[in-house]
């Protein structure tokens, strides 16, 4: 089966490229089960219900999240109520929604997806290391099919998460930093990983954000307001290849499409 995952879509340049671009990519690439990381898609921080009901509509089948993800408190009984949008798993018990969830496709096959923070340079949650490794135990008695979105700032906490979780799901995607990486693989033991999947908006920016407004607060260091830009508008993300059947990788390729 072919799982298509999205990079951090962008307020309303990233929902358009959702829009135009992914019900060609889907058929183009016999894709069976998307997800898209939804942290920054309203207002480029944070969702709201209206929003992940927009974006579940275009065809996404599961939507995940970051440190963004309270910024909205209109998805707070959202994420109680919806399964198919995650918070972070790692955030304290009690907090509005599940970071983990179960579901199962029109052709019958059940995919696990589990949804993380690093804690390197973000805040400091509980082990996103042992909160994936005990979920994802937890799932294997439903599926062998588990993707894991690890939302984090530092490359080596989400290369060693994926070196950690080798062979016991499927894939781990890393986002948040809305830069692509290049260094896609199917790790030895059959978990396709690639530190960041990227970001689907606005790409004549500084990740989403205006240039001139970034700019300013570089050269300045003062207070500025940052708006989120429009131009050049691509999706990016990865399309990973799995048996369904022993839940292992055979491929994971990178997508870049622009509008």
């Amino acid at each position: 089966m072919n799982i298509l995952f999205i990079g951090d879509i962008v307020a309303s340049p990233g929902r358009q490229a959702i829009d135009e671009l992914l019900g060609n990519l889907k058929k183009k690439k016999k894709i069976d089960f998307t997800i898209a990381n939804a942290e920054n898609a309203a207002g480029g921080s944070g969702i709201t219900p209206d929003i992940a009901n927009q974006l579940f509509g275009m065809g996404i089948d599961a939507l995940t999240s970051g440190d963004h993800i309270w910024k909205k408190k209109e998805i707070y009984d959202m994420l109680d109520a919806d399964k198919r949008i995650l918070r972070p798993a790692n955030y304290p018990d009690g907090d509005p929604g599940r970071g983990a969830v179960v579901i199962e496709t029109e052709d019958g096959i059940k995919i696990g997806v589990i949804n993380v923070l690093g804690r390197v340079f973000l805040s400091a949650l509980e082990c996103p290391f042992k909160t994936t490794q005990k979920l994802a135990a937890q799932i294997k008695n439903q599926t062998s099919v588990i993707i894991v979105d690890v939302h984090a700032e530092a490359t080596s906490e989400k290369i060693a998460l994926g070196k950690f979780l080798d062979g016991s799901v499927s894939a781990v995607i890393g986002t948040h930093t809305h830069v692509q990486t290049a260094d896609e693989c199917i790790l030895p033991q059959g978990t396709a990983y690639i530190t960041d999947a990227g970001m689907t908006g606005p790409f004549d920016s500084v990740i989403g954000r205006k240039t001139d407004q970034i700019l300013q607060r570089f050269l300045t260091q003062m207070p500025t307001k940052f708006e989120v830009a429009s131009g050049d508008i691509r999706l990016q993300g990865v399309v990973i290849e799995i048996d369904e059947k022993i839940g292992k990788a055979s491929r994971i390729e990178r997508i870049h499409e622009r509008l």
